[in-house]
């Protein structure tokens, strides 16, 4: 353990991390990030097996501890429990009853390690009918009603897989994981959560329906405030063909863009959510942003409180000066294994 890590806040936290793809390996990432030490089990099989972290670029797993074990074996379960016997927490990603059919049950987990956290990502969640189905980001989106909500006015796009894996299941997970930790620091008992990516995204849209409710949200989409139909709140194209970001959704930024964009004296701000009036904004932001390219527009905003940013690609993101001042990038392009939360010591 170096001098750093042990500062961490989960620093001499033990994690057995049971091998799954997307949103488990990201929860075991962030709590490595935090201090914790994780030993992944793999199958012997696994296709990673002997390769590179730098090779296959597979950072969810940079760090940790690899065990390639047949849990299907005698010697293999024995080794699984040789890990537990010091783990702190399980995180598991199998659909509902294979932890159960491994022999693997809480109950029985818990009868010989009664202080063990373990966490349980499914896809669907364990009851109805799809409980027992496969599935994939794209999948949970359009269960809860996300994907609908999403695109353009003709057609739904899906968002990467950033939504409903990652926020929706792995931030779901690790809230509960570490809000049983705590509770365990004060019982002494271990526990269970259970968690699936497609509660997970239900979870990320109170939002939507406190805004409908109130009439401020429609079910179409490009015709809400978030989604593109709002000329204060979409992307632009720029004369070199890339895009400009616009966030101005408070008047007194939605001022400074009609200033960044020479337009203050032709646009009215008091008629920013004005209806009728889109149509023509959004012609002319679409024809001031083509008279400049993307680089220019952004040395212009990165003064300015106007509440836009260039549109970044992956590889751009890594090398951007403001992304590089904070640690973000150790070098490109990928991501600093440590930059998802830093802490200093009080």
């Amino acid at each position: 353990m170096t001098q750093s890590t042990a500062n961490l806040p989960l620093s001499g936290l033990n994690v057995v991390e049971l091998h799954a793809i997307g949103p488990v390996p990201f929860a075991g990432m962030l709590m490595r990030n935090l201090g914790a030490t994780i030993n992944r089990v793999s199958p012997p099989g696994d296709p990673a097996l002997g390769v590179a972290v730098k090779k296959d670029g597979d950072l969810l797993n940079f760090g940790k501890n690899q065990l390639y074990v047949d849990l299907m074996s005698p010697a293999g379960m024995a080794e699984l429990h040789k890990a537990l016997e010091k783990a702190d927490v399980l995180l598991e990603g199998f659909r509902p009853g294979v932890l159960e059919r491994l022999g693997l049950a809480p109950a029985t987990l818990h009868a010989k390690y009664p202080k063990l956290v373990i966490g349980r990502l499914s896809g669907w969640g364990t009851q109805g009918a799809w409980a027992d189905r496969a599935g994939h980001d794209i999948n949970y989106l359009a269960l809860a009603g996300v994907l609908n909500a999403i695109g353009t006015a003709e057609t739904p796009v899906p968002p990467l897989n950033l939504v409903a894996d990652f926020g929706g299941g792995a931030m779901h997970l690790l809230v509960g994981v570490l809000a049983k930790v705590i509770q365990r620091s004060i019982t002494g008992r271990g526990g269970v959560v259970e968690a699936s990516i497609l509660s997970g995204t239900v979870g990320l849209t109170p939002i939507f329906f406190g805004l409908m409710s109130q009439g401020l949200w429609g079910l179409k989409r490009e015709a809400n405030m978030l989604d593109g139909g709002r000329p204060y709140y979409r992307v632009y194209k720029t004369k070199d063909g890339r895009f400009m970001s616009v966030g101005a959704i408070e008047a007194k930024f939605y001022l400074l863009l009609l200033k960044m964009l020479g337009l203050e004296n032709e646009i009215d701000p008091a008629k920013q959510n004005d209806p009728a009036s889109r149509p023509t904004t959004v012609k002319r932001f679409s024809e001031v942003f083509a008279t400049k390219t993307r680089d220019e527009w952004a040395a212009l905003a990165v003064n300015s409180d106007a509440c836009a940013a260039p549109v970044l690609d992956f590889a751009e993101a890594a090398k951007e000066g403001h992304n590089l001042a904070n640690g973000l990038y150790v070098s490109e392009p990928f991501p600093k294994p440590g930059a998802v939360l830093n802490f200093t010591q009080a």
